[in-house]
């Protein structure tokens, strides 16, 4: 079993790992979150600094052996957890100084043809990454047109979802939908054939499926809101992102609930956000991998990394993330 896991780990590229190193300045000391542990690259990273007290977590049921090895390793500085993000405040007794959250698949996940994850795969439909109640062939076979038009539209943000739906039903009415392969005859049957050979065709639609399926969207922002609150004033949140839906969530989050929030029109009176914002003054600008990094690990190509830091202010409910966002969260509601 000890293979295994040792392979998984080496399957897997820390994102950023430098730059995400860099923010956390682990030299200091502190308690870290390392939201998604996966193959244990950023946390054995962090451990590396003798004052670090590490706890990771993974909804993913998969990576439990590596967290335990780590866990023998550094009893008294590593804790694993298996558990989702909306469950973060469950696993600090005390206040951490930063929190880190490397988004989207793992390459662990993607690589591993059994979970259904990639479309290049023959196995069954899945994308489960752990902790789930549904798997994309429960979506593919039970929901309606209607439903499964706008999960792909929405969350993948392709713009034939309609055909696609369409199809998905014609085809489930004369036999159900098990295979990843079916799924992909059945998408590409349907979009026009002047589809740009940059992305493959199937790449929106399985992204829409895996984000339902997964609740990744409800996840991120209620560990987003979790996450700060659990973190000291002057401590640290680093999110990696991978597609734009994440992306524009993030920069919400920190633009309009930090002391830099803009004011909605120049002509109402400046308001001072100073007593009440969640961040010190964010600087808007998204850090991305070097060019030597995407060459050694493609996969980081479309990454983003945006960080915030604590300010002193009591914790309050940021209620206008919830209402912004409120399409992606309504839409997922429906996996209940």
């Amino acid at each position: 079993m000890n293979n295994h896991s040792t392979s998984l780990e080496f399957s897997h590229l820390p994102v950023m790992l430098n730059e995400v190193i860099k923010i956390s300045s682990p030299l200091k000391g502190g308690t870290f979150i390392d939201c998604t542990f996966g193959g244990g690259s950023y946390s054995k990273q962090l451990l590396k600094f003798p004052k670090t007290i590490v706890k990771g977590l993974d909804r993913d049921t998969k990576v439990k052996k590596i967290g335990n090895e780590l866990e023998k390793k550094f009893p008294q500085r590593f804790k694993f957890h298996q558990i989702t993000f909306s469950q973060l405040d469950t696993i600090a007794k005390n206040k951490v100084d930063v929190i880190i959250f490397d988004l989207g698949l793992s390459s662990i996940q993607l690589d591993d043809f059994e979970r259904g994850f990639s479309f290049k795969s023959n196995e069954e439909l899945d994308m489960s990454m752990g902790l789930n109640h549904i798997s994309a062939q429960d979506v593919i076979n039970n929901l309606s047109e209607v439903e499964l038009k706008l999960i792909i539209k929405i969350l993948g943000e392709e713009k034939e979802a309609s055909r696609i739906a369409k199809n998905i039903v014609k085809s489930r009415n004369e036999k159900k939908i098990i295979k990843v392969q079916d799924l992909v005859k059945i998408i590409i049957k349907s979009k026009r054939k002047n589809y740009s050979n940059k992305i493959n065709p199937c790449t929106k639609t399985f992204q829409a499926l895996r984000i339902f399926v997964n609740k990744e969207i409800t996840e991120l922002i209620y560990g987003i809101i979790k996450a700060t609150k659990i973190l000291k004033p002057g401590g640290k949140i680093l999110i990696v992102s991978f597609h734009s839906i994440e992306d524009k969530i993030v920069k919400y989050f920190f633009n309009n609930f930090s002391t830099s929030k803009s004011k909605p029109s120049r002509y109402l009176p400046d308001k001072d956000y100073s007593q009440t914002a969640l961040f010190e003054e964010y600087k808007n600008k998204a850090l991305k991998p070097s060019k030597n990094e995407i060459n050694q690990n493609n996969r980081s190509r479309s990454a983003k990394l945006r960080y915030a830091i604590r300010s002193k202010n009591k914790f309050i409910h940021p209620n206008e993330l919830i209402k912004k966002f409120k399409k992606y969260l309504d839409l997922e509601a429906v996996n209940a």
